[in-house]
């Protein structure tokens, strides 16, 4: 990692998009080492007993129904994709119906020799969630095969993580700052600044005491608790969302919730499953109008649940497109229906060399060798597609001061549609609809859009 000082400012080129390839066996192996939806369909009932039918012609006697098969058993366990890692070991994510006594809850877990860590409700899908961990070397292949026929359970799948990677990024070929000017933020700032409009954030925790950050912070939660041992990748995403100082973000006046779901962990900061689907149902609960993302892992069921929810509630979600490279997988969720997946590009228009390419791609946004604030009032430079998932959810902020009633679907057809398009026909794995314009999103002179 190379770090430059420009102008007393500290510049640190860093991912600022989260994507973990941990270590480990293929499934039914360890996983990641904690210390280093979905509603299954009921069995179909048993046929009742038909009355005895008159004798058959001969013709009718060769047409006989084949008898009913017996239904299977319900099978509730979640498994990973084969070759699947990034989970944490002998941990498994349990859930069960808000409804169900804890008592039943407990005696299920002692049955199956497992170890409370955490519970919690997550009102978005009426659900608690429990993550259980074998402390006898079992792994978590075999505690999901031992939980999949428990009826009392709705669901079971690994606890899965989402990390930090950082990236060294090149040397700056162009001004810091240019981000807003290349998404038509300073030509919109006479129509809106997010004045007031709530965006959250899952992410690490933010040093908010940080002059560029004065006053926008609205409220935060821990959803994980311990030390705060980092703050950086949370500081400057606040920053390309809201800053309002010797930086600026794309919506100075919008007011940010913080919801810190990331930790400490010797392979960098890590969220989970259960930490992340935390964070977002305090935010729903908050009444968050935008929720951003900048984080980005493996296809995750209790997640999936939980972001379909907060969209079913109106709430618009932008995601990191993910870092992984041009031969990644998809990387959620931003890969998941409803969700505005973002990836970045440089002061000349050209792709993130690292960001991730697919169909689910829909907008770009400035996202390498951007200044943003950093811990204890400094400013680094940040390269990475989490950078411009921010730059989007604050210009999201900035449609929504000026269309108070537009909601999150009508939202999004807009920041799609108004983009500029920046390359041909057929690159859309790579651009999506192309560059935000938020001057072109925010209607220009034009009046604003009716409530749709």
């Amino acid at each position: 990692m190379r770090r430059k000082k420009a102008r007393g400012f500290h510049l640190l080129a860093l991912c600022g998009c989260f994507f973990l390839l941990a270590e480990g066996a293929a499934f039914g192996g360890e996983g990641v080492d904690p210390n280093a939806s979905f509603h299954p369909a009921e069995s179909a009932p048993a046929p009742a007993a038909m009355p005895k039918p008159a004798a058959a012609s001969p013709s009718e006697r060769t047409r006989r129904a084949p008898a009913p098969q017996r239904s299977a058993p319900i099978q509730r366990a979640l498994f990973p994709a084969p070759g699947e890692t990034r989970f944490r070991a002998a941990e498994i994510v349990a859930e069960f119906s808000a409804r169900t006594p804890a008592a039943a809850i407990d005696a299920l877990r002692r049955r199956h020799r497992l170890d409370e860590i955490e519970t919690a409700r997550i009102a978005l899908i009426g659900a608690e969630a429990h993550i259980w961990r074998a402390a006898d070397g079992r792994s978590t292949g075999a505690i999901l095969r031992e939980l999949g026929g428990e009826a009392q359970i709705v669901a079971a799948q690994p606890n899965y993580v989402y990390a930090l990677a950082a990236d060294d990024a090149a040397k700056p070929a162009a001004p810091a700052q240019y981000a807003l000017g290349k998404l038509k933020i300073d030509a919109a700032r006479r129509l809106a600044s997010g004045d007031g409009v709530l965006v959250a954030m899952v992410d690490t925790a933010v040093d908010d005491s940080h002059p560029d950050l004065k006053d926008a912070v609205a409220a935060k939660t821990d959803t994980i608790g311990g030390a705060l041992w980092t703050l950086d990748h949370g500081t400057s995403t606040a920053g390309a969302i809201a800053a309002r100082g010797a930086t600026e973000g794309a919506a100075p006046k919008a007011r940010l919730l913080v919801a810190r779901a990331f930790e400490a962990s010797p392979a960098g900061p890590q969220g989970t499953t259960l930490s992340i689907a935390k964070g977002v149902d305090w935010a729903v609960a908050a009444q968050a109008k935008i929720v951003n993302m900048s984080f980005a892992g493996p296809p995750d069921p209790e997640l999936q649940r939980v972001v379909a929810a907060a969209a079913a509630k109106g709430v618009l979600l932008v995601a990191a497109a993910g870092n992984a490279g041009p031969k990644s997988p998809p990387l959620y969720p931003a890969a998941d229906s409803g969700v505005l997946a973002v990836t970045a590009i440089d002061a000349d228009d050209k792709l993130f060399e690292n960001a991730n390419r697919g169909k689910y791609i829909a907008l770009a946004a400035p996202g390498v060798d951007v200044l943003l604030p950093a811990p204890d009032g400094g400013y680094d430079l940040k390269s990475g597609t989490s950078v411009a998932a921010a730059f989007v959810s604050g210009v999201a902020a900035l449609l929504a001061e000026r269309n108070p009633g537009l909601k999150a679907d009508a939202a999004k057809r807009t920041l799609v549609s108004t983009a500029r398009p920046l390359a041909p026909a057929g690159h859309e794995a790579e651009f999506g609809a192309g560059l935000v314009d938020a001057l072109q999103a925010l209607g220009g002179d034009k009046p604003p859009a009716k409530t749709q």
